[in-house]
C-alpha cells in the first residue's frame, strides 16, 4: 500500500470533513493535497457528497452550522476542479476593512440564493491553518464552542449580536470581533436583512 492509499485507509479525510481533525491532521491534509491534488479532491468531493445524502435522507438531523459549510467545501472543491485558482484571502484582524475583501466579494457567484437555509457559506480561501469563507446568517446562528480554532468575524452588511457566555456584543458593518477559545458563542442577527460577514477559522 502506497503513501496515498495509507492516507486514505486511515480516514482522517472523514474527520477532516465533520471538522473533527486537529490542527497537525489539518497539516498533514494540506501536504497530501498538494502531493495528490485531483486525487484527494475527489476524494473530499465523495465523503462530502455521502454525508450529505445521509442528511438529507433524513438519517440525521443535520446540524444548522455543520451542514452549511459541508455543502460550501463541495461547492469549493467544484470550483477548485472546474480551474478555479486558490487564493489565500488576507487574515483578519482588528485592521482589517471590508475592502480587503473586494476581489471575492464582487464576483457574481458569491451571491446568497434564492433557497438558501439559515446559514449559507461560501469559501474563498482555504489552507491547513485558515479557512475563510463569505457567510450570510438570516436569523440566527445557534450556540457553538471552539476548542482548537479560533473564530474571527468582519461585518459586511447588515447588523448582529453575538453571545458569548454572559456577555453581549453589539456589531455592525465594518466592525471586527474574534470568539476566544472555549467560550460557548451565539449570533443573533438584529437587522431586516441577513448578516454578511467574512467569517475566518485560524487554527489555534
Amino acid at each position: 500500500m502506497n503513501e496515498y492509499e495509507e492516507f486514505i485507509a486511515s480516514g482522517i479525510l472523514e474527520l477532516y470533513v465533520l471538522e473533527l481533525t486537529t490542527e497537525e491532521e489539518n497539516t498533514e491534509v494540506g501536504r497530501m493535497l498538494a502531493l495528490y491534488p485531483e486525487q484527494i479532491n475527489r476524494e473530499i468531493h465523495e465523503i462530502c457528497n455521502v454525508h450529505e445524502g445521509i442528511a438529507n435522507a433524513g438519517y440525521m438531523e443535520p446540524d444548522p452550522i455543520i451542514k452549511p459549510f459541508l455543502l460550501a467545501k463541495i461547492d469549493y472543491m467544484d470550483r477548485m476542479m472546474a480551474g478555479e485558482v486558490s487564493s489565500e484571502p488576507l487574515e483578519l484582524t482588528p485592521d482589517s476593512k471590508i475592502s480587503d475583501y473586494n476581489e471575492w466579494l464582487n464576483r457574481p457567484d458569491m451571491v446568497l440564493p434564492a433557497d438558501a437555509g439559515e446559514v449559507f457559506a461560501k469559501i474563498i480561501g482555504y489552507t491547513a491553518a485558515i479557512t475563510t469563507a463569505i457567510v450570510w446568517i438570516n436569523i440566527i446562528a445557534p450556540q457553538e464552542v471552539h476548542d482548537d480554532e479560533y473564530e474571527r468575524f468582519l461585518i459586511l452588511e447588515g447588523t448582529c449580536d453575538i453571545g458569548l457566555s454572559d456577555k453581549m456584543y453589539s456589531l455592525k458593518a465594518g466592525d471586527y470581533f474574534q470568539i476566544p477559545l472555549h467560550e460557548n458563542h451565539t449570533v443573533t442577527v438584529t437587522s431586516i436583512e441577513p448578516c454578511k460577514v467574512i467569517l475566518q477559522r485560524v487554527a489555534a
